[in-house]
């Protein structure tokens, strides 16, 4: 009678990567952080570089990218006052992993006949 093999046991999840991939796996995030790898920007800015985004999602996103330390917000005291986001040190060290994710995508993501194709990985790589 034969013995089953022993399949070596699972790798366990480590916290802090289910933590990470949670926040930034969230609906919209990696756009918002996308979008502000590119440059500064406000809130209309953003919300027209992302398609089918709500106010109140891009309002939602922007404010626990800025609890979790991701995203900064300016405030330019003029008048009108001017509110900018930029992505902090902690949200730029995200680029290595956005760049591998956008890579991975223009290799085996299909995109359907209504979807936007605006931005190529290059044009990422290039940015600040």
């Amino acid at each position: 009678m034969r013995t089953p093999r022993s399949r070596p046991p699972a790798r366990a999840l480590c916290s802090r990567f289910h933590r990470a991939s949670e926040l930034i796996g969230r609906r919209w995030t990696g756009a918002i952080i996308f979008v502000l790898l590119g440059s500064t920007c406000r809130f209309a800015t953003l919300r027209d570089a992302i398609p089918d985004i709500t106010d109140r999602m891009l309002s939602e996103r922007l404010q626990e990218l800025e609890q979790e330390g991701l995203v900064e917000r300016t405030v330019v005291p003029e008048t009108p006052v001017r509110v900018e986001y930029s992505l902090s040190k902690k949200g730029r060290a995200l680029r290595p992993a956005i760049e591998a994710i956008a890579d991975w995508s223009h290799s085996w993501v299909k995109i359907t006949d209504g979807a936007r194709n605006t931005r190529k990985v290059s044009s990422l790589k290039s940015q600040v």
